[in-house]
């Protein structure tokens, strides 16, 4: 009996030209641009519905009318020099003004128009008015918070955006490599830096200055790389583009471990709970009338003590062993479906819906590449059948990237 020969071993890469293979990639593309587009879509759309349904009460929650008067507000800013425009003036239309603005962007940043710029206004508005009622929120305002200052850092605007729709468009009417007569960029860019002079003039430099910095420093480069791309030859351009994808992978990469850590330490603090070590965390706020939304599904779940044992004990393992999977892709993606589904209960029996959502989309940054290209599909779909068009959409389902750190 013939034995198959054993095929000649694969000769193994040398390092160095491994470590050049991963300074290409991460110097040459912006990682994860659908993973980045669902987080920017989904933090703007749960700060936009946020900030709708609280209009009516807009004035008692962050406004003049509310129990935490302005004075007390100025104290609290003194002591912890956060950065607030509202504490600029305590006149109703001034607060009427940051309002607006901050549900403005939030619809330009879900929409993706010049993400750049309104990912700036963006992070103003929920800095503002977060910072102003420090006492508002329900956990999920402080990972609006955080990604909100992430996201400046990104190119997250690079697909399913404004920004990219009119790149495309261009490009296929053979103008992409002509500098684009853009009258909006330029009005936009001055009436920031208006806006930029004002926050540094009003605010408390000596206690936010690296948050002004930080403003100073984008504005000048937005309106460098506008310069660059409109009048300069192509080695300028390259270099403020692999300037670009590095911060914007640093970013991402922090994003993901922002996720980590924040299901890291809820695990942990959790497992030296003794309700949480018994597994009856769960049944205490299911008879909370504040967290009971559907009292009769609260007192039927409340009334099974194995399925408050399993939901207990599960969300314990869940938010512990989620950091350890990033490696296994299967693994990993089963237990975010899970997670996933987790923050929709909540949603559902804890009547925590802008929670839930913010920690979905903190979730979507580790989605699957083949994942996202296919809800993008079933997307498109829906919205051609909803304006009537009577055809399958016109944009063709791009081909998957080869798998990268978060594929």
């Amino acid at each position: 009996m013939s034995r198959t020969p054993a095929s000649p071993a694969q000769p193994r890469v040398p390092f160095d030209r491994r470590l050049a293979r991963a300074v290409q990639k991460v110097t040459a593309e912006a990682l994860g641009p659908y993973q980045t587009a669902i987080v920017r879509i989904g933090f703007a759309l749960t700060w936009l519905l946020f900030l709708l349904r609280e209009w009516p009460h807009r004035l008692e929650l962050y406004g003049p009318d509310g129990p935490w008067s302005w004075e007390m507000g100025r104290r609290l800013v003194a002591d912890n020099h956060a950065f607030t425009a509202l504490l600029w003036s305590d006149g109703r239309l001034w607060f009427e003004v940051v309002y607006g603005l901050a549900v403005l962007s939030s619809a330009l940043l879900l929409l993706g128009w010049h993400t750049r710029a309104v990912s700036v206004v963006f992070m103003a508005g929920v800095l503002s008015l977060q910072n102003r009622s420090i006492f508002m929120g329900d956990g999920g305002d402080n990972v609006v918070h955080i990604m909100a200052l992430y996201l400046v850092l990104t190119r997250c605007g690079r697909v399913w955006s404004l920004d990219a729709r009119r790149a495309a468009r261009r490009a296929r009417d053979g103008a992409g490599d002509t500098p684009e007569r853009d009258l909006v960029g330029p009005l936009l860019w001055t009436v920031l830096g208006a806006l930029l002079m004002a926050a540094t003039w009003f605010s408390d430099v000596t206690g936010t200055w690296w948050l002004v910095v930080l403003m100073w420093v984008l504005w000048l480069g937005q309106g460098l790389w506008w310069l660059v791309c409109r009048y300069a030859d192509d080695e300028p351009r390259t270099l403020l583009d692999v300037i670009a994808n590095l911060t914007h992978n640093a970013a991402l990469v922090v994003i993901m471990a922002e996720v980590c850590l924040i299901y890291a330490t809820a695990g942990w603090y959790k497992v030296q709970g003794s309700r949480w070590q018994d597994g009856t965390a769960l049944y205490y706020p299911l008879k909370l009338d504040y967290f009971s939304p559907w009292p009769a599904l609260s007192d039927l779940l409340g009334s099974s003590g194995l399925m408050v044992l399993l939901l207990t004990y599960g969300t314990v393992i869940v938010q512990v062993a989620f950091p350890f999977t990033l490696f296994h892709r299967k693994v990993k993606n089963v237990l975010l479906a899970v997670m996933m589904l987790e923050h929709a209960g909540i949603a559902l029996l804890l009547g925590l819906p802008f929670f839930s959502l913010a920690m979905i989309s903190a979730d979507a940054v580790f989605l699957p590449t083949a994942f996202l290209l296919w809800l993008g599909a079933r997307a498109a779909r829906g919205r051609d059948r909803l304006l009537r068009r009577g055809r399958p959409s016109a944009e063709p389902v791009p081909v998957p990237p080869p798998r990268t750190l978060v594929g």
